[in-house]
């Protein structure tokens, strides 16, 4: 992305990788900018500044102190823009006791590759109704973005697997990056972690892709590990965004996360193309499974939507999403996730079929007053308003009137529109 980000630019790009130079990390340790530039243009063989210069730093982890240093080039060399790039990078700090350089540092979140990217690269001639869609979809159009984003389930989100599908259209290709992939991942923990740490870590990150869609419980993570150690081994793959957590919030007001309980969430994997590949689920399995099966599958469907939901802001702040539980002696209510937009909240259901009960929305609903929900699933796309008969224990029954937006899955991307949208009409 920077090479590209730079290509397009017309920039200079001069880019160390700091994995192959590991000896750097020395030079920064002085936060010396006059030194750190002599020593990387020694490096290079030329001029870091110019007017169209870039610096770019890859493998940041693999020297530390260039972290720390990226706020001395901001204050000493404004005129010398710099960008880094990492992985792990909280495995790194928890060694240091130094933090990272805040308010000096433009951070951007990046996630797996979008659908509506994906669509770009495989089949760009259906990305104008996802992202152009207005009120109607000729069903020919929409039965194959459904396959189109079945498709994408197994070939998920990570750029080397689109690019290596988009590039041969062999499913066996993207199954040996994904491989690829988690192997790395699993590599890259033993060299930032002890030995007994390392083992833990490794089954925490092989048993989340099993827990989508379920409140996690650390004996369902590691059985035999003290809740202790398996929550220190979740927080580190959580802060190195290998997995994402979804709090439960009580959701009575906006911001959701004033009102999160730290206690009790759900787990998202990485991405859903890994995810299926840790769980054995390949093409064969998940093309060959009705809608029927699906709703079955519905952690998949979770997965998928969550990770949308996760960076739907563009990565400009964290990702962090909700959901709402209420847990009853002989029932549970749960909506999967929970958004705001503006000071509206409003409650958001995953059906992988197409149908599915919304006792949990209403139940929502009327407890926290809300007039909007919204369900993904594989039909058409619909706005209904739905009066319901409720029926509260003590207040008797009473009717609530909801206005449902039912989109399907390949629009999660396009709900934050969607919903401004309406929000216009109805002002207007």
């Amino acid at each position: 992305m920077v090479r590209q980000f730079a290509q397009c630019q017309h920039l200079d790009l001069n880019e160390i990788n700091l994995e192959k130079h590991p000896e750097l990390n020395d030079v920064f340790r002085s936060l010396d900018t006059g030194k750190i530039c002599r020593e990387l243009e020694g490096l290079l063989g030329r001029n870091l500044f110019g007017e169209n210069a870039l610096l770019f730093l890859d493998e940041i982890q693999s020297a530390p102190w260039a972290l720390q240093a990226l706020r001395y080039f901001h204050e000493e060399k404004p005129d010398l823009p710099v960008v880094a790039a990492g992985s792990l990078l909280e495995f790194v700090l928890s060694k240091h006791s130094f933090s990272m350089p805040v308010g000096r540092v433009e951070y951007l979140h990046l996630g797996p590759v979008t659908f509506e990217e994906y669509l770009l690269e495989v089949e760009s001639s259906l990305l104008h109704y996802v992202t152009g869609f207005r009120q109607e979809l000729p069903q020919t159009v929409h039965t194959r973005l459904l396959e189109r984003q079945r498709e994408y389930l197994v070939i998920g989100g990570m750029p080397e697997a689109v690019a290596a599908f988009a590039a041969s259209k062999s499913l066996i290709e993207v199954a040996d990056v994904q491989r690829s992939i988690v192997a790395t991942y699993q590599d890259d923990f033993a060299k930032y972690a002890s030995q007994s740490a390392l083992h833990r870590l490794q089954r925490v990150f092989n048993a989340v892709p099993r827990m989508v869609g379920r409140k996690a419980k650390y004996s369902a993570i590691a059985r035999h590990e003290a809740s202790r150690e398996v929550r220190a081994a979740l927080d580190l793959l959580i802060k190195a965004r290998v997995v994402s957590p979804v709090y439960h919030s009580h959701c009575s007001g906006v911001p959701l996360d004033a009102e999160i309980d730290e206690n009790t969430f759900k787990l998202l994997s990485l991405d859903v193309g890994l995810m299926n590949r840790q769980c054995g689920l390949d093409w064969t399995a998940i093309s060959s499974m009705d809608e029927r099966e699906l709703v079955n599958e519905g952690p998949i469907a979770e997965q998928f939507v969550g990770q949308h939901l996760l960076y739907a802001d563009g990565g400009h702040e964290p990702p962090r999403l909700c959901y709402w539980l209420r847990e009853g002696k002989t029932a549970n209510a749960e909506v999967d996730y929970v958004v705001a937009r503006g000071r509206q909240i409003i409650p958001v259901e995953v059906k992988a079929g197409k149908s599915g009960s919304l006792k949990s929305v209403f139940q929502f609903a009327a407890e926290k007053k809300t007039t909007l929900a919204v369900r993904f699933d594989l039909n058409p796309p619909s706005l209904q308003h739905i009066a319901h008969k409720w029926n509260r224990t003590e207040a008797g029954t009473e009717i609530l009137e909801l206005s449902l937006l039912s989109l399907p899955l390949y629009m999660v991307g396009q709900l934050w529109r969607l919903l401004d949208e309406m929000s216009s009409m109805k002002s207007g």
